[in-house]
């Protein structure tokens, strides 16, 4: 038997990058698994179609996790289709990086919309289906609340706040079993990351020649790690911070 075999898993911002790997992986150890995405409908159907191809269940679901109104549509979706959540993976995120003199208060409002506020949405609804048993809950932190690298200071906030709020969560749900972890990754060859210019960069190459392991992260490498998370192989792990970044710190 699958290790989450019969489980349902809500995976936001899955349509690319270490979210569809996530989405993916979930699938591969049996789990029925909705992918979220806010704006790349077709990107989130080809991994949906990925996955049911290779015998898995999915399906995409549209919804801005930082309106309240489509996150209660997203859920109210996954349990029409599926009657249940088990693991709510939040992943849907945004960065943009620049000195202090860029900052704005637009800029303010939406990474903090999407990156702090879009966890909290998700995981007050999540909670609402889980059943008696718990859950699990997972976020996708980053490796630079550890790091803390110059010009990153809005993007930086947001996900130190995701460490403080998977502690707090941690200790609040940890009663009715939901267990609440977060996954910190250190530089990731996605989509995005390539897009914007991240990839090749000469602080890209830096920061992988002071990486004990002497590479880039795939999204591979940090779906398994959800994996684990999702599964009873870590059921007395809950509040857990880990930075997967190849040894980087």
């Amino acid at each position: 038997m699958k290790k989450l075999e019969n489980k349902v898993a809500v995976v936001t911002g899955a349509s690319k990058g270490i979210g569809a790997a996530i989405a993916k992986q979930l699938a591969i150890e049996g789990a029925a698994v909705i992918v979220n995405y806010a704006s790349a409908q077709e990107d989130a159907e080809l991994v949906v179609a990925e996955i049911v191809n290779n015998g898995g269940q999915a399906i995409a679901v549209k919804a801005d996790v930082s309106k309240a109104n489509d996150v209660d549509r997203l859920f109210t979706e996954t349990v029409k289709q599926y009657g249940k959540v088990n693991i709510l993976v939040n992943n849907a995120g945004i960065y943009q990086w620049g000195p202090i003199e860029d900052v704005t208060e637009e800029g303010f409002y939406h990474q903090f919309g999407i990156n702090v506020l879009g966890p909290l949405l998700a995981s007050k609804a999540a909670v609402q289906y889980f059943s008696d048993q718990g859950g699990s809950i997972i976020n996708i932190g980053s490796g630079v609340s550890s790091v803390e690298p110059a010009g990153s200071a809005l993007y930086t906030a947001t996900k130190s706040a995701i460490d403080s709020i998977t502690r707090v969560l941690s200790k609040e749900l940890g009663p009715r079993n939901i267990r609440v972890n977060s996954i910190n990754p250190g530089i990731v060859n996605t989509e995005g990351s390539r897009a914007g210019g991240f990839i090749g960069s000469e602080m890209a190459d830096v920061m992988v020649n002071n990486t004990p392991l002497r590479r880039l992260g795939e999204p591979e490498d940090i779906a398994l790690i959800a994996a684990f998370l999702s599964s009873e192989e870590s059921r007395w792990l809950t509040g857990e911070i880990i930075l997967a970044s190849g040894g980087l710190r």
